[in-house]
């Protein structure tokens, strides 16, 4: 069976992920569009560097022919955003990305978009799966690649200069220009290079870049911009006096960054930077979104703003949906992934960057000093995660004793609430909180907590690891 995660469909390469289900998710999606009333529009196709991608994006533009359909194939491996980007630009009612975004190599996947560059959400890859469900695979309509692009039924693009000038028009190039930052880039093997580097170096930023090379098994490593991942860019930092390390993992939608010290600094200190500068500095209101996974950093700091911060369930498509719905001025998780109003509805780790670049430009003050100002107004909070993989039999006697028999450890306090809607996530009266799910994209448990002290954060993990023996 196909299924859609929060982040899409991925699956092992040559296990799951075979020509055949690349066809079948395709053939779904036309199905979808033709109920829909898109009879022969144009889809935005595009892929990143893993193995297969560019060879699967054809595939999936060969099915959209044998439909009806124009596929805009991006002939190029390029950005998730600029995919996004595209579909929300051209108004196309649909667009796809193949890739498996910080999966492991072993992986690849497909994800889609709705009009205005969206995520697909539950209900529309819902509708997918039906669509698919009906569909045998010899009954898959195609055309051949090269045959159609000849006759004009595929055509190919590759609007990098339209994503990046879109992006040069939200961010203070001038600012930046006064500043002569030193950036170090670590696109992680993956395809943010070329715009990143564009956008900072038209900002007048000396910019050197590290794994830029194609390397379809990302250096042996996860593509997931995480302090392990980023030793390397961390000591280039400090060796070469940078202000700020920068890496996006393998399709560019989330970010890690580096400060000037070489330290590694978490997601959630980078929302909470740039909720904090586009309010007090660019004088934006708004509230922000975060998914229930993320640190309540943003609740205190909108409180103080006389705004709201929403929590909904781990899954981008749930933060681009509450930020259109309450005009927020950012959306973020706790995994790197982050929108800002005004460009795309959608992660976008390029366009937080040059944020964060900005931000440095106008304050004049490095990330160490901006989130000091934070910690002293709002107070520290401290976090910590944990991921456990699971085999199915595992994962099915694990989801008993949490949703089944809704057991939970003793944790030495009595929970404020538990909420069992995406995972279960129990707050206690003093602020802290801790979460337990399955991931929506690996065959993982997560667990992640916030407490006032790193070690009462941890004890959170530990006890339910203890309870569930993990």
């Amino acid at each position: 069976m196909i299924r859609f995660g929060t982040g899409g469909w991925r699956a092992v390469i040559a296990d799951e992920f075979t020509k055949e289900n690349i066809r079948l998710v395709t053939a779904g999606l036309c199905a979808l569009m033709e109920r829909e009333g898109h009879g022969g529009a144009s889809v935005c196709v595009g892929y990143d560097r893993r193995f297969l991608s560019k060879e699967s994006a054809h595939w999936a533009a060969e099915v959209l022919v044998g439909y009806g359909f124009r596929p805009l194939v991006v002939n190029r491996s390029a950005p998730t955003p600029l995919i996004m980007f595209t579909v929300k630009q051209m108004n196309l009612p649909y667009g796809l990305a193949v890739t498996a975004s910080h999966n492991p190599a072993i992986y690849n996947g497909i994800k889609v978009f709705t009009a205005g560059g969206r995520d697909a959400d539950q209900t529309v890859t819902g509708r997918i799966e039906e669509e698919i469900a009906r569909i045998r695979p010899e009954d898959v309509r195609s055309v051949d690649y090269d045959q159609a692009l000849a006759a004009g039924d595929v055509r190919e693009m590759y609007p990098f200069n339209e994503y990046v000038d879109s992006i040069l028009r939200f961010v203070d190039a001038e600012a930046i220009k006064n500043s002569r930052l030193r950036i170090a880039i670590d696109p992680m093997y993956g395809v943010s290079q070329s715009c990143l580097r564009t956008i900072l170096l038209t900002c007048r930023c000396d910019v050197d870049v590290i794994h830029e090379q194609h390397d379809t098994l990302f250096g042996g490593r996860m593509p997931a911009p995480s302090a392990e991942a980023l030793t390397l860019l961390s000591n280039y930092v400090v060796e070469n006096r940078c202000s700020l390390g920068i890496a996006t993992d393998g399709d560019a939608d989330r970010l890690g960054v580096i400060d000037e010290n070489g330290a590694y600094l978490h997601p959630n200190t980078l929302l909470a930077l740039l909720y904090y500068y586009l309010v007090k500095y660019r004088g934006w209101k708004g509230p922000c979104v975060r998914n229930n996974s993320t640190t309540h950093l943003l609740d205190r700091m909108a409180r103080d703003l006389g705004e709201t911060c929403y929590e909904v369930p781990v899954g981008f498509k749930h933060i681009s949906a509450k930020m259109a719905q309450t005009d927020a001025v950012i959306g973020g998780e706790s995994s790197g992934g982050m929108a800002v109003r005004g460009h795309i509805a959608g992660k976008d780790g390029i366009y937080a960057a040059a944020l964060l670049v900005e931000m440095l430009a106008v304050t004049g003050k490095s990330v160490c000093q901006l989130y000091e100002e934070i910690t002293e107004r709002y107070g520290r909070l401290y976090y910590e995660d944990a991921a456990f993989t699971m085999t199915p039999a595992r994962k099915q006697e694990l989801q008993e004793l949490l949703f089944t028999q809704k057991q939970l450890p003793d944790f030495g306090a009595a929970p404020e609430k538990v909420d069992r809607g995406d995972g279960c996530k129990v707050w206690f009266p003093d602020g802290s909180w801790i979460i337990c799910r399955f991931s929506g994209t690996e065959p993982l448990l997560r667990m992640a907590a916030e407490g006032s002290t790193q070690g009462q954060a941890k004890g959170y993990i530990q006890l339910w690891r203890n309870a569930l023996g993990l």
